[in-house]
């Protein structure tokens, strides 16, 4: 289980967030955005190296509030050809400096998001060590999401991840609270707003 600390992060998750958001073909807010944490959880690698947090935060630099959905992994060693999903690097006030990863270009946050929608994978909070979040919940699991190799494409509204021999997984970046499409292998996970309206959303889905 992934082991959460008390400390600081120098720049700031947010903060190097604001520095990559724009340059994303789904980004739909201002110039430099103004971010605020929504909500999320986090997922244990099973070799304990590498920690996968998935993070939502609203956005409003824009004309309305925005909010994304950002899969993040954090490494102690850089990403051998990673250098297209990196977002940046932080000293983390434990464990020294960190390469901070978008987790759909990251093999191991996409191997831990398929066996999540294959009911393989038990969603944990996202600040506290040993602690499952039953909020987050896996709809109509499938069987044959198993990532070795994949694809990754950013798309105007989601990033596409495409499993050799599988299906495609999809990463949805703007949130809204709608259903889940019924029949769809989905993760929802709740997220608040600024004015404390809790809302639930798709994050993750399984299509083909």
């Amino acid at each position: 289980m992934a082991v959460i600390h008390r400390t600081t992060m120098s720049p700031k998750k947010q903060d190097l967030l604001a520095d990559w958001l724009p340059s994303r073909p789904w980004y739909r807010g201002g110039a430099r955005p103004r971010l605020a944490k929504a909500g999320g959880f986090r997922l244990d690698d099973p070799a304990g190296e590498v920690g996968i947090e998935f993070m939502v935060v609203t956005d409003d630099s824009g004309a309305r509030p925005v909010t994304y959905h950002v899969p993040l992994t954090y490494r102690g060693a850089e990403l051998p050809d990673g250098a297209h999903a990196l977002i940046g690097t932080s000293v983390h006030g434990v464990l020294g400096l960190r390469w901070i990863y978008d987790g759909s270009g990251d093999p191991i946050a996409v191997a831990q998001i398929a066996a999540l929608l294959s009911g393989n994978a038990q969603p944990q909070a996202q600040a506290q060590s040993d602690t499952p979040d039953h909020s987050v919940v896996v709809s109509n699991p499938v069987s044959d999401a198993v990532a070795t190799e994949f694809a990754v494409m950013d798309e105007v509204d989601d990033t596409e991840i495409t499993l050799v021999g599988g299906p495609l997984l999809r990463v949805h970046r703007r949130l809204d609270p709608a259903a889940a499409p019924p029949g769809i292998p989905t993760v929802t996970a709740p997220w608040r707003a600024a004015d404390g309206a809790e809302s639930r959303s798709v994050l993750l889905s399984v299509h083909g």
